[in-house]
């Protein structure tokens, strides 16, 4: 059986409540994925996330790059499940836990890849607000391209990449549990009920 892993990313518009940045406040614009067992990158607007939940309830991992403190509780607003149940790999986490602190995607991006992400958040919701919807779309993509890309470099090499003042540094992972075997309990991750 052929591994399904889902990486995906979110654009949302920021608000911000008494002044701070609050996760829960945003709502979200775009969800894109990559589905490795397609190898089809597809896009979902707000009315189209009925056709998202199927693809990640069969997922037998969600990877992601601050999808656990982001993405999965933003999209959990909108979905009647619990899309944590699903097992996944949040490699800002896996940064984390090594250096102790969170390093941005572009970063790790530059000094892992050699390529910059097309865009900030900051642009994505002005892009947004212009209605230039595509853009929005396209940028996200590219967001789960690079993290994809990344997961894949990590597998690799069990380590990634990032620029400090010194120079570029290696971060090494331990991932050895990043591709555990399908057994038959994990196949079918999803929540809702059938």
């Amino acid at each position: 059986m052929k591994r399904k892993e889902i990486t995906i990313d979110i654009e949302t518009l920021g608000n911000m409540v008494n002044g701070k940045f609050d996760v829960m406040a945003q709502e979200l614009t775009v969800a894109c994925i990559h589905d490795s067992s397609t190898g089809e990158f597809s896009s979902f607007y707000m009315e189209e996330l009925p056709k998202l939940w199927p693809i990640l309830e069969r997922a037998d991992v969600i990877i992601g790059y601050n999808t656990e403190h982001f993405d999965l509780p933003i999209l959990n607003k909108y979905y009647v499940g619990d899309l944590t149940k699903i097992r996944s790999i949040d490699l800002l986490k896996e940064v984390q836990q090594v250096l102790g602190r969170r390093l941005r995607l572009d970063n790790i991006a530059e000094a892992t890849l050699d390529r910059h992400k097309t865009g900030s958040g900051m642009q994505g919701v002005q892009w947004w607000k212009n209605g230039e919807h595509e853009k929005v779309r396209d940028y996200c993509i590219e967001d789960v391209r690079i993290t994809r890309d990344l997961y894949d470099y990590a597998l690799a090499n069990k380590s990634l990449k990032y620029k400090d003042y010194d120079g570029v540094r290696d971060i090494k992972l331990n991932v050895s549990q990043w591709r555990k075997p399908i057994t038959d309990a994990s196949v079918l991750t999803h929540t809702l009920p059938f």
